[in-house]
Parts: C-alpha cells; sequence; structure tokens
C-alpha cells in the first residue's frame, strides 16, 4: 500500500507551517551564502583593526627611518670631528719632528696651559661667590619665614591657653552646678531641677565647643610646625650684578699678574689660535719665554692678600659700570674697559684694556646673566 505524505501534512507536526518552513529554509540559505549579520560585524571589527595596526606600523616604521637617518647624520658628524682631530694631531707630530718648531710648540701649549690654568681659577672663584651669596641670601629668607612661622605658632599657643583656661572655668562651673543639684533638698530640687539641667547642658555644649576649637588650633599648630622651607629663589639681578663686578676685578687681578712680557696677551692668542699659527722666536727666545711663564705661574698660588684690592676695583668698577637694561646683569664691555691697578701705596693706577670684550679667561661664559 503506498502512502503519499505531502509537506503541508509533514512540517506542521514539527510546529512550522509551509510557508514558515520556506521562509526558513530561505534564510538557512541567505545565511550560508552571504553569513550572519554578527559575523559581518565580527569580520567588519577585524578589518578595522588591521587597519589600525598596519597604521601604528606605518608610523612606527617612519620613526625608525627617522632616527636611522639621525643616527647616520651624527656618524658623519663625528667622523668629520674626528677627521679634523687626526689632522690636528698628524700637524702636531709634524711640528714637534721640525727642529725649528718643536720649541714653538711647547711654548705655545705652555701659554695654552697659563690661560687654562687662569680660567679654571676664575671659574672657581665665580662658583664660590655665587654659592656664598645665594647661600646668604636664602639665610636671609629662612631667617624672615621662621620668624613669621614662630610668630604665627605663638598666636596659636596663646589662643590655645585662652581655650583651655575657658574650658576649665566652664568645668568648674559644671562641677559646681552638680554640687548644688545634689545639695538641693527634695522639694527644691523637684521644682529646680529642671532649669539646673538646662544650665548643665549649656555648660556642657560650651565645654564641647571650647573642645573642637581647641582641637582645630592643635591641627594647626601641627601645620605651622610641619610647613616645608622656602626653595631656594636664585639670585636678583643686584646680587648678580655685583657678583659679575666681582669676577671681572678678578680677572683684572689676573690681567695684571702675567701683564710682565705681555704674557696675559699672549696666552690668550695661543687659547684662540692653533699650534704652528705663532713663531715665538729660536730655541733661545722660547727657552727664555718658558721661564717667564714658570715663574710667573709660580707665584701665582702666592698672592692671597688682595681680598680688599679685588673689592676696591670692583666699587671702581661699578661707578662706570652700564647695562642695556634693567634686567641686564652683564655690564656693557666698553663701559668697564678700564683695569685698575694698585701700588705698593695705594694708589691706581688705569690701563686701557678691555678685559670682557675681548673675553679674557673666558669670562663671558663665567659671569652671572
Amino acid at each position: 500500500m503506498n502512502c503519499h505524505y505531502s509537506p503541508a501534512r509533514i512540517r506542521p507536526s514539527l510546529g512550522l507551517t509551509m510557508s514558515g518552513y520556506v521562509k526558513e529554509r530561505r534564510l538557512a540559505s541567505l545565511t550560508a551564502r552571504f553569513g550572519s549579520v554578527e559575523n559581518k560585524e565580527q569580520d567588519s571589527d577585524k578589518l578595522l583593526n588591521l587597519y589600525w595596526n598596519r597604521a601604528e606600523l606605518k608610523k612606527e616604521f617612519a620613526g625608525m627611518r627617522k632616527e636611522q637617518f639621525r643616527l647616520r647624520d651624527r656618524i658623519k658628524q663625528q667622523e668629520g670631528a674626528t677627521a679634523r682631530l687626526q689632522q690636528k694631531l698628524d700637524h702636531v707630530e709634524d711640528l714637534l719632528a721640525d727642529p725649528d718648531w718643536v720649541h714653538n710648540v711647547i711654548v705655545f701649549y705652555q701659554l695654552r696651559g697659563l690661560a687654562a690654568k687662569c680660567q679654571t681659577k676664575l671659574e672657581k672663584f665665580g662658583e664660590q661667590l655665587k654659592q656664598q651669596r645665594e647661600q646668604k641670601q636664602h639665610n636671609g629668607i629662612l631667617v624672615k619665614w621662621n620668624e613669621k612661622r614662630a610668630a604665627e605658632a605663638r598666636s596659636i599657643e596663646r589662643q590655645l591657653l585662652m581655650r583651655r583656661d575657658a574650658a576649665q572655668q566652664l568645668e568648674d562651673q559644671l562641677g559646681a552646678e552638680r554640687q548644688r543639684l545634689i545639695k538641693m533638698s527634695g522639694f527644691l530640687k523637684v521644682f529646680r531641677r529642671r532649669s539646673v539641667t538646662v544650665v548643665l547642658d549649656n555648660l556642657a555644649a560650651k565645654i564641647d565647643a571650647v573642645g573642637q576649637e581647641e582641637a582645630a588650633l592643635i591641627q594647626e599648630l601641627e601645620e605651622i610646625r610641619n610647613r616645608k622651607p622656602p626653595d631656594n629663589e636664585g639670585l636678583d639681578i643686584q646680587s648678580k650684578r655685583s657678583i659679575n663686578l666681582m669676577i671681572l676685578s678678578f680677572a683684572q687681578q689676573l690681567f695684571l699678574h702675567f701683564a710682565d712680557d705681555d704674557l696675559a696677551a699672549q696666552a690668550k692668542e695661543a687659547s684662540e689660535k692653533s699650534a704652528g699659527a705663532i713663531n715665538y722666536g729660536g730655541r733661545h727666545e722660547c727657552d727664555q719665554m718658558l721661564n717667564r711663564i714658570n715663574n710667573r705661574l709660580a707665584t701665582l698660588d702666592q698672592v692671597t692678600d688682595f681680598a680688599e684690592i679685588l673689592r676696591d676695583r670692583a666699587k671702581l668698577l661699578g661707578q662706570t659700570a652700564q647695562f642695556r637694561d634693567n634686567s641686564e646683569a652683564v655690564p656693557v664691555s666698553g663701559s668697564v674697559a678700564t683695569v685698575y691697578a694698585f701700588d705698593a701705596n695705594g694708589l691706581v693706577l688705569d690701563v686701557d684694556a678691555n678685559i670682557l670684550g675681548d673675553n679674557y679667561w673666558g669670562i663671558s661664559k663665567i659671569l652671572s646673566r
């Protein structure tokens, strides 16, 4: 017996009509062909992440290439500097091998060493001045700060004593009222209990308020005591000008010490030129110069009693020093182009030499700005 089953009779048993079944089949077909909406969103997110990752990689790659070019330029610069140094070294070796120049090279570097020693002494002198002035200025600020803090602390302590005295008086008054209440007879206690209780409550409230004020004052006092001191604010313009005049005075002192035989000017010239650019003469002349250099260097550290001379010279420089504006700490070089020398009798001798303008001992880098 043949049994025929139509779709309409089969699908209802599964809870679907024929039209629902057809829709389901179509949806399944579309999903299989194009994917679900959720899958599409996931694929889109993946593509977006890949895009951003690629952009970041390109950015990092560009940065690496830029750094590579920068390093290459630095290598080239270093190679050029090394080549120039090698040329100088070869040149010095050639001069040392030449009997007509070997003594000149020795004099040249001795003069350079003289200039370097003077610059080191001037730098040390300037740094000590700056540190001393900064410390003095900061100590003055700390003294005023401590005085102000101590005054504030004393004011708080006085208020604390007043609050504690007031609290003690209130507690004494509270104790007295309680004793009065205890000593009252039965009828009078009943009659006046309410008024006495109000007084006791008011006194307790006042004691509590005074206690809170005392706690606040204690906290404020602790904050004052734990307050951090101010940082060093640096030197003002007037202090910097005063220091610069003293540095210039010391630079003039060094200039005068090596002024004999024009050693100061020759040391400056040697520090600015290269070996072989200056001829100091033959062996005899060079030996004489070496002796003069050594003698003057030997007596440089022996002179120690010129502090008063430095101050007097700085005052003279301050009388003629001019500045471009109120914010400048370094004077105009032309206004301090006179070197003041003091003889044994205290007389002042004027020497024309622009120590600042000609940058003796590298003074332009030592002055405070």
